[in-house]
């Protein structure tokens, strides 16, 4: 049985972090990710077939279009609703974390959100792979304590975005470029 990689994402998490933390407004089209890389990403870097799941809170409505556009892309997507005060997506991600525990599947978390570090933790071991893909200033730090999971960038590994975003990162020595300052 060939072995699948999942990719969870947390789109309510992502995108209130894109417009909040990095652009300081809500995205406009072309500064959202490019989903389909993500897939392709993961595929790529574990040699695997990238199954998304992508979450989403559809409590007040549910986009259409949007979910037509990841349908196309090869997602999953997962509209869920509930009461005000439940954060459903969150439930809805720890129960899939859960579940995969019984499967040798491996698994890519979209999410900076630490609500996940418990359940992600179990899944470590055994030889399946295990990776929080995220902005990694961003990043709970609660991950960084699980050990044997990797961490990949949404922007710089991934590299899901047409245009660079308006980030302040650290970058290692052997990587600088003064003319990247210097404009």
């Amino acid at each position: 049985m060939e072995r699948s990689s999942w990719v969870l994402v947390d789109g309510e998490n992502i995108d209130a972090t894109l417009g909040g933390s990095i652009l300081g407004r809500r995205p406009q089209p072309d500064e959202r990710p490019r989903w389909d890389r993500l897939l392709s990403f993961v595929s790529d870097r574990w040699g695997t077939t990238a199954k998304g799941l992508f979450f989403l809170n559809a409590s007040a409505h549910l986009p259409m279009p949007f979910v037509q556009a990841l349908l196309a892309l090869g997602y999953q997507p997962v509209p869920l609703s509930g009461p005000a005060d439940e954060k459903v997506v969150d439930i809805a991600i720890q129960r899939t974390l859960r579940a995969l525990a019984d499967r040798r599947d491996d698994v890519a978390l979209v999410s900076h959100d630490r609500d996940f570090a418990e359940d992600l933790a179990r899944l470590t071991g055994d030889g399946r792979r295990v990776a929080v893909v995220a902005f990694h200033e961003f990043r709970s730090a609660e991950f960084a304590a699980i050990p044997g999971v990797e961490f990949f960038d949404l922007e710089y590994d991934a590299e899901a975005f047409d245009a660079p975003l308006p980030r302040v990162r650290v970058i290692p020595i052997e990587q600088f470029d003064p003319a990247e300052f210097l404009r």
